[in-house]
């Protein structure tokens, strides 16, 4: 039986992982028109995703009052409220991707932007995974090791991202680039990349979160 506290923190978490979904969709849309030299309309989307981000921020503060107020036992308070913080990183990540593409203006070269893109896009897409575990969790739909099967595919795809990363590494420095632009690419990699390393590290929380409710 779930209670009405309990029932508003489940449409509160909802309401995040929403939110951080369609964050994270608009700064892969951001970074794809700035790839694309479209740079006002990158401006405006990272304008959105800093929008977003501060609405996932007044989500998390509402979720953390309502556990304080006393939903749920003290123990999966904890663990909720740390789930919740470690997701908000995930757009934390986002944002902070698109505010440097839009305040650094990388130059990328032609040749090496649909390696970037593809990057991208595999560390963006950790959201998907990350979110049905999630639900499955703050609904108690679906036994421990169907949400832990969901924070397998998260690994599994923050490893592709590594290796997407270390190719592309590899293309940046072996160029004729001059070193300074190398570093200036490799910080980039890094901004996209910490998406996925972020989504990696909620998927923990969830597992650990799951594994005491198993036990």
């Amino acid at each position: 039986m779930i209670f009405k506290k309990e029932r508003e923190v489940i449409d509160r978490v909802v309401k995040h992982v929403d939110t951080v979904e369609v964050c994270l969709a608009t700064a892969m849309r951001c970074i794809e028109t700035y790839l694309g030299d479209d740079i006002s309309q990158a401006k405006a989307l990272a304008l959105k995703v800093d929008n977003m981000e501060t609405q996932a921020d007044f989500i998390r503060y509402d979720i953390r009052e309502k556990l304080y107020s006393g939903a749920y036992l003290p123990m999966i308070r904890e663990d909720i409220y740390q789930l919740i913080e470690s997701i908000d990183k995930v757009d934390d990540a986002a944002e902070a991707c698109c505010d440097f593409f839009l305040d650094q203006r990388p130059e990328i070269p032609q040749e090496m932007k649909d390696q970037f893109l593809r990057v991208a896009r595999e560390s963006f897409s950790i959201m998907e995974p990350l979110k049905e575990g999630v639900l499955g969790y703050i609904r108690q739909e679906g036994d421990a090791d169907t949400i832990r099967e969901k924070t397998k595919q998260i690994s599994i795809k923050e490893s592709d991202v590594d290796k997407l990363e270390w190719d592309l590494t590899r293309q940046i420095f072996t160029s004729s680039l001059d070193y300074g632009h190398k570093i200036h690419l490799r910080h980039c990699l890094d901004t996209i990349v910490e998406i996925s390393d972020r989504g990696e590290d909620a998927a923990d929380h969830l597992e650990l979160a799951t594994l005491k409710l198993k036990v």
